[in-house]
């Protein structure tokens, strides 16, 4: 099989951000999670994840995060080989991301600004740097008058835009996000994806998970669909 190239001195507008060839994941307990998936995804792509429950979307991400390694084929995220990579790297890997989950997990005894900054103080920043940023993000997901305001006092789709600062704090080249919108009503679901729109269009790489058919077809990005491991539909334009 042909070796993926990961020289971060490529052009970025060539080279996929993210690459699968011939991968494939089983579990210990014997389940097929994922045969003999190829896909890339380029800088810049928004690009939705599709599928029915046990399709593989959760694996496909944990294997993008190097929460699992896959048996066989290769993988390139951001630059890295994952295929290769030591567990002491994988810290540096996620520093390049940002994560967006379905259940916010904010810490609840810290407050919004602090909930944000913890993301940057795990990368080393502080000090002023960090409060310019922070208070960068929240404006950007409309937050600015909440940062000192504790989780409990916010909405669901308050503490999901909390979330999204997090994730775009340390200004990562991508953003993933898993089922950003399963706790928040539809309302505010579309506003998190047109909030994750503009980001996308000022150059940050967006995937995300949703089961929300009806978001996917909206905002017409591109969308891959999974079935039983393997992807059975790439379409562009909000096709399912």
């Amino acid at each position: 099989m042909e070796e993926i190239s990961i020289n971060p001195a490529d052009n970025a507008v060539q080279k996929p951000i993210i690459e699968f060839r011939g991968v494939s994941k089983t579990y210990k307990t014997g389940t097929h999670a994922l045969e003999d998936v190829n896909i890339k995804i380029n800088k810049g792509e928004f690009v939705f994840v599709v599928g029915s429950s046990g399709a593989g979307k959760s694996t496909f991400m944990k294997l993008i995060m190097r929460e699992e390694k896959a048996n066989t084929g290769k993988i390139a995220v951001n630059g890295f080989d994952l295929t290769k990579m030591p567990r002491r790297q994988v810290p540096m890997l996620r520093r390049t991301m940002g994560i967006v989950f379905q259940d916010f997990r904010l810490i609840p005894t810290m407050n919004v600004f602090e909930n944000v900054a913890f993301a940057m103080h795990v990368v080393g920043d502080s000090g002023r740097h960090v409060r310019v940023e922070v208070s960068k993000a929240l404006s950007k997901v409309g937050l600015g008058d909440k940062a000192r305001s504790m989780p409990s006092q916010l909405s669901g789709g308050e503490q999901q835009r909390v979330g999204l600062a997090r994730a775009l704090v340390n200004a990562p080249d991508l953003i993933i996000a898993d089922e950003p919108t399963g706790n928040v009503d539809p309302n505010m679901s579309y506003e998190i994806v047109s909030l994750l729109t503009e980001i996308n269009k000022r150059g940050t790489t967006i995937l995300m998970v949703t089961h929300d058919h009806n978001l996917v077809r909206d905002f017409q990005h591109r969308v891959i669909m999974l079935d039983k491991g393997k992807i059975v539909a790439d379409n562009v334009g909000g096709d399912i």
